[in-house]
């Protein structure tokens, strides 16, 4: 079997402050070379950990799919040298790029955060800092959601996430109980937490990602329901005019607009139409 690892940066040990999951050269005031060079070198060691687990429990490969910001934030040279790695924005599939790959058989999502909103949850968002909420025929859900219906899609469900405390918490309660959560830090408010240290935090991540390859026949394949109602709200009311212009999208509220998605990849088409939509200049 294969497993493809979804890596986010949010969720990683010892992050707690967009400066340092920042890439500096978007040229933002959130943005610190030392810091950020820090927390991708944390990034690369715990998606490490957990293709070490991988391949420790049986795995015949592992790839790693970036998925946060820009999606070039590994240090490829410091990766272990057994995975293929996708990097890079534009992509069909976007966090889960790599799961329609043949043989891919379980999903890790290494470095997760919880979903917008969520109180005491470090950096929690969803997609954007202008989405407010993510629902589907009703039920709230973040970024794990949308990348666990776009894994179900292909039949392959997700066995690891990693994270902080709320967001394993949350990917638990979507996806059941047999999913592995790797705990790397217990969140306190927005911008601050208690972690494991760096190390320990790699060696549950490799522990969890062993014991996530043996339950990976027993784990639920999660997927879209039919006819799936989504809604988005935002931060504005004119992010939510602008998406407008999309076949298919209508207001559902003063800041909301929903649409309706038969299958997973066309709710993660319209979703990213939508979000690209949304991103509306403010200024005169």
């Amino acid at each position: 079997m294969k497993v493809l690892i979804s890596a986010d940066m949010e969720g990683v040990c010892g992050v707690t402050a967009w400066v340092q999951v920042m890439p500096p050269e978007y040229g933002s005031a959130s943005a610190s070379t030392v810091e950020y060079e820090r927390a991708r070198a944390r990034l690369t060691r715990e998606v490490n950990a957990a293709v070490e687990g991988a391949l420790a429990a049986g795995a015949e490969e592992v790839i790693v799919n970036e998925a946060h910001n820009g999606m070039r934030n590994l240090v490829p040279e410091d990766l272990h040298p057994d995975v293929r790695f996708i990097t890079g924005s534009d992509k069909a599939l976007g966090m889960m790029q790599g799961v329609d790959e043949p043989g891919v058989a379980a999903v890790f999502f290494v470095g997760y955060h919880a979903k917008a909103g969520t109180p005491h949850a470090p950096l929690a968002h969803t997609w954007t800092g202008t989405v407010n909420d993510v629902r589907l025929n009703g039920r709230s859900t973040g970024e794990f959601g949308i990348n666990a219906a776009i894994a179900g899609h292909f039949g392959i469900p997700v066995t690891l996430v990693t994270g902080d405390d709320k967001a394993v918490a949350q990917v638990q309660e979507l996806l059941g109980e047999r999913v592995v959560g790797v705990v790397v830090k217990v969140g306190y408010t927005t911008f601050s937490a208690i972690h494991l240290h760096p190390v320990r935090a790699q060696a549950a991540i490799r522990s969890g990602a062993e014991e996530a390859v043996r339950r990976a026949t027993e784990a639920k394949v999660w997927t879209l329901p039919s006819a799936c109602r989504v809604e988005i709200d935002f931060d504005h009311q004119a992010r939510a005019e602008a998406c407008l212009r999309i076949p298919g999208v209508t207001r559902a509220g003063d800041r909301t607009v929903a649409y309706t998605a038969d299958d997973a990849l066309v709710f993660n088409a319209l979703f990213r139409a939508v979000i690209g939509a949304s991103d509306v200049s403010f200024g005169p």
